[in-house]
C-alpha cells in the first residue's frame, strides 16, 4: 500500500526525523494561503501522486513541471493551477500519467549537500538493507548501474535495529563531518525503526539533504506498507487513497483476486502466482503480450470467477482470453462450470482459450466439449500459450 509524500513526512515527524514544513492544498487559494502562513521568502509545490519522478514530470499538455520553487503567494496560486486536476506524466506513470488533487507547499530549506537514503527487505541477507548514497536527487537505479560503488549498504535485524557502529561506518563513507556524523546516526537508526514497526516494504528519502547548519533533513519521502500486515495497522489504512489505484485492481481485491493491470492484449486467468507468471513468460515468449496478471487462487467460486472475467473483458484492449488452471485443491469440474456460468452472466466477445490440468481433468474438459459454448481447448500450456497468441493476432 502506498500513501503520499505529505502523509509519510507525518509518520516521518511523528517518530522525530525532520522534515521541512509544509501545508497542503487542493486549491490555488489554498496554496496562497500556505504560501503565507509558512511565512518564508520561497517555498516549493510539489504534486501529490503516488509516483516518483515528479520533478521532471510534466503535466499532459503542458511543460509545467510537478515540483516548482515559488518566491510569492501569487506564485504559488499559479503553480497550483497548473498542476491541479491535469495529469502528471513522469517516468513511473506511463504515458496516461496521473491526475493530481492536491499540492503540497513546503518551505524553502538551506541546502548544503543532497544525499540519498532506502530501505527494503533484501532476500539475500533475508533481513531489511539501508542502502545510503551521495548522489542524493538522481534515480537510485542509474547509480546502481553506473556507479555501484556509490552506494553503501548496511543490513539490520528487525528486533535490534541498525547498530551504532554501522550507522557511523556509513555516515563517514558519506563524507559527513563533525555534527553531521550524530544528525545522520540518528536520523538513521530512526528510519530503519520506523521501517520495522510500521511493516514496510519501501521506506526512501531522496533526496536527504545536509542543511547549512549541519543538520540531516528529509526533503521528500515515500513510504509502501505490506498490505498482508495491515491487519496490524488499521491506523494506516485510512491513509489509503483509491483515488490513486487502478480500478480493476481495487475491484479486484474486493472480489479476493490478485490482480495487476498491464499493458497488453492478452488476458490471463489463472489459478496460483508462481503458474500465473509462468503463463505470462510463456505468453511472451511466443511472441503475445499478457494484458494482466490475474490469480483467482487455489479455493475460487463461481462468483469470483465471473468477476474475473467482467474484469478481463471490461479491459478494451484485451482481444483474446488463456484460462490455465491446474488442479489441485480446486478441481476442473469446478472451474470448468465456472467458466460456463460466466458465460451465460458476461458473455464471451474475444476468444477464449482453455487449458486444464489435474484433479478431475477429464471431467472438466468433458463438460466445456459438451457445453456448446466455443471454447479454445488445450493440451498443455505450450500449445496454450501459442493458440492464445495465434487468436489474438487473429481477431
Amino acid at each position: 500500500m502506498k500513501i503520499h509524500e505529505f502523509q509519510a513526512k507525518q509518520l516521518f515527524r511523528q517518530a522525530g526525523i525532520a522534515v521541512p514544513e509544509g501545508i497542503v492544498a487542493r486549491t490555488p487559494e489554498e496554496a496562497s494561503a500556505a504560501f503565507d502562513k509558512l511565512g518564508g521568502k520561497i517555498a516549493v509545490v510539489k504534486a501529490q501522486i503516488h509516483a516518483g519522478g515528479r520533478g521532471k514530470g510534466t503535466i499532459k499538455g503542458s511543460e509545467q513541471h510537478g515540483v516548482e520553487l515559488v518566491k510569492t503567494a501569487a506564485d504559488a496560486a499559479r503553480v497550483a493551477k497548473a498542476l491541479l486536476g491535469g495529469d502528471l506524466v513522469t517516468i513511473q506513470t506511463g504515458a496516461e500519467g496521473q491526475k493530481v488533487q492536491q499540492v503540497l507547499v513546503e518551505g524553502g530549506c538551506d541546502i548544503a549537500r543532497e544525499l540519498y537514503l532506502g530501505i527494503v527487505v533484501d532476500r539475500g541477507f533475508q533481513s531489511p538493507v539501508l542502502m545510503v548514497s551521495t548522489e542524493g536527487g538522481m534515480d537510485i537505479e542509474k547509480v546502481a548501474e553506473e556507479t555501484p560503488e556509490l552506494i553503501h549498504t548496511a543490513a539490520f535485524l528487525p528486533d535490534s535495529g541498525l547498530s551504532d557502529s554501522d550507522a557511523k561506518d556509513l555516515a563517514v563513507k558519506l563524507g559527513l563531518e563533525g555534527s553531521s556524523v550524530g544528525s545522520a546516526v540518528a536520523l538513521m537508526q530512526s528510519v530503519c525503526k520506523l521501517f520495522v514497526e510500521l511493516d514496510s516494504s519501501l521506506m526512501e528519502i531522496n533526496p536527504l539533504v545536509v542543511t547549512g547548519a549541519g543538520d540531516l533533513m528529509a526533503l521528500d519521502a515515500k513510504v509502501t506498507f505490506d498490505e498482508n500486515a495491515m491487519f496490524r495497522h488499521k491506523d494506516l489504512l485510512e491513509l489509503r487513497d483509491t483515488s490513486e489505484e487502478d480500478a480493476n485492481e481495487l475491484r479486484a481485491g474486493e472480489a479476493g483476486l490478485s490482480y495487476v493491470q498491464l499493458e497488453g492484449n492478452i488476458g490471463c486467468l489463472v489459478n496460483g502466482a508462481g503458474l500465473a507468471m509462468s503463463t505470462m513468460d510463456l505468453v511472451k515468449l511466443h511472441g503475445g503480450e499478457p494484458a494482466n496478471f490475474l490469480d483467482v487462487g487455489g479455493g475460487a467460486n463461481k462468483d469470483q470467477v465471473t468477476e474475473a472475467f467482467r474484469i478481463l473483458l471490461g479491459d478494451k484492449n484485451v482481444k483474446a482470453v488463456l484460462v490455465n488452471i491446474f488442479g489441485g485443491i480446486m478441481q476442473c469440474t469446478t472451474i470448468a462450470n465456472a467458466v460456463l456460468a460466466a458465460y451465460k452472466e458476461v458473455g464471451f466477445n474475444v476468444p477464449l482459450v482453455v487449458r486444464l490440468e489435474g484433479t478431475e481433468v477429464e471431467e472438466g474438459r468433458k463438460i466445456l466439449a459438451e457445453s456448446g459454448v466455443d471454447i479454445i481447448g488445450a493440451e498443455g500450456l505450450t500449445d496454450a500459450a501459442k493458440k492464445v497468441v495465434a487468436a489474438a493476432n487473429a481477431a
